[in-house]
């Protein structure tokens, strides 16, 4: 997650927000936590603190646990102003970002012909939240649809099926001659091995690396940011607010 914060803090001028503070904090085992960082903004940062979650879908982390323990925060220190951003997905650019990592993989993304002919399976973590796994569904759909791939299938690394080496292996059987695995996860780690190690084992042709610090991944933390500060009215803020990044450090993605 630095090197992603460090490509946030370099775009963030180019969107207007030349002087924005960017930390991280995380929500189990890893330090900073939340509360260490929110404890230490100061009480004339100049405007809110904005918790952008680092989350692809919203599922139990942003729907209950960040909400409780944003309220736990203000209930401790009664003058501070934070307000939760929503996750980063879905949004468009987590697309882009998508075919950038498989063109990385040497999938050529860009050609029409080549997304023609290929099938893909966006493979993502998996959650218990059926809405959640409803959104990836809806995010393939969207992406074979609006940029032509032969088929985009959705799959999942635990919590909910197809696995993706089951999506590899029905596209084969369904008569795909090329199937590429696109890894719909922020951070390697344990689900990012697993997808890999599964689909290549499946006879996917390639599989992409994380999103991790695409430029397309920094310009929608910084959407939801902007995003936050406008539908807060009252705040009065000048583009000088704390902005606290929040990663689940459990997930690893």
């Amino acid at each position: 997650m630095t090197e992603l914060l460090s490509v946030v803090r370099a775009r963030a001028p180019r969107r207007g927000l030349p002087g924005l503070e960017v930390r991280a904090a995380f929500l189990d085992h890893c330090a900073p936590s939340l509360p260490q960082v929110l404890g230490s903004v100061s009480a004339d940062a100049g405007g809110p603190t904005v918790v952008v979650p680092l989350l692809l879908t919203a599922a139990y982390h942003s729907k209950a646990d960040i909400p409780a323990r944003l309220a736990a925060a203000a209930a401790a220190r009664p003058g501070l102003d934070v307000i939760s951003a929503g996750t980063l997905g879905p949004h468009a650019l987590l697309l882009a970002a998508l075919e950038r990592r498989l063109l990385e993989a040497g999938v050529a993304a860009g050609d029409a012909g080549t997304r023609a002919a290929t099938s893909v399976v966006l493979a993502a973590a998996g959650s218990s939240d059926p809405a959640a796994n409803a959104t990836i569904a809806e995010l393939a759909a969207r992406w074979a649809r609006e940029r032509g791939w032969r088929a985009v299938v959705p799959a999942y690394a635990s919590a909910a099926g197809p696995r993706p080496a089951e999506a590899v292996r029905a596209l084969h059987a369904g008569g795909a001659a090329r199937v590429a695995v696109a890894t719909y996860l922020l951070a390697p780690g344990y689900f990012a091995d697993k997808v890999r190690d599964a689909a290549l084992g499946a006879g996917a042709a390639a599989v992409s690396g994380v999103l991790g610090a695409a430029p397309e991944v920094a310009d929608v933390v910084l959407d939801r940011y902007l995003a936050a500060m406008a539908g807060t009215a009252g705040h009065g803020g000048d583009g000088s607010a704390t902005a606290a990044w929040l990663a689940p450090a459990q997930a690893r993605a």
